[in-house]
């Protein structure tokens, strides 16, 4: 029994997705960041999990089977940082994002027994991450002063959250429509 990681995202659309993908490719130019090059523009909803690979078909049901509530607008403005190692677009404050994290874990925990994301104490901080695992301390001092300066604005309709799975990067398995 083989088991794969996936996560639960919402996918950034185009043209915000181009934007934060361009701010990943020069990361990946001028300094040899590629980390966050693994995955599409995304705010992450449900952290990786693990699941056997023949349940799959289930778990897509299960997740077709969540009502997540009416689509909503979201707001990228900027960028921020986990020290020493993350550097990410801020998302806006949105009650109805806020109110959909928790709805999708409540209903992860209750109906696919996905306990994991009640562990990180670090609490739901949505932000679309443009470099983190292969930063180090130094890099993340200087690119953090540039970044302070630097201005990126944005905003799209969530119509969707998507389920990611990791073959060689993370891919979109499949979408779900709000």
């Amino acid at each position: 029994m083989s088991t794969a990681k996936y996560f639960i995202a919402i996918v950034l659309p185009e043209p915000v997705q181009e934007i934060i993908e361009g701010v990943k490719q020069d990361l990946f130019k001028h300094h040899n960041l590629k980390g966050a090059l693994r995955s599409p523009a995304h705010i992450t909803l449900h952290r990786p999990f693990e699941w056997k690979e023949e349940k799959e078909n289930h778990l897509l049901d299960t997740l077709k089977h969540f009502q997540p509530g009416p689509a909503f607008e979201i707001g990228i403005q900027n960028f921020g940082f986990f020290e020493p190692r993350v550097i990410y677009v801020d998302v806006l404050p949105n009650p109805e994002l806020q109110f959909l994290h928790e709805k999708l874990v409540r209903y992860a925990k209750k109906e696919l027994h996905l306990f994991n994301e009640a562990e990180d104490l670090r609490g739901f901080h949505p932000h679309v991450t443009v470099a983190f695992r292969d930063l180090k301390k130094p890099l993340f001092y200087m690119l953090r002063e540039r970044f302070l300066n630097e201005t990126l604005e944005g905003q799209f309709q969530c119509k969707n959250f998507s389920l990611l799975k990791l073959n060689v990067k993370w891919e979109v398995l499949h979408s779900f429509d709000i």
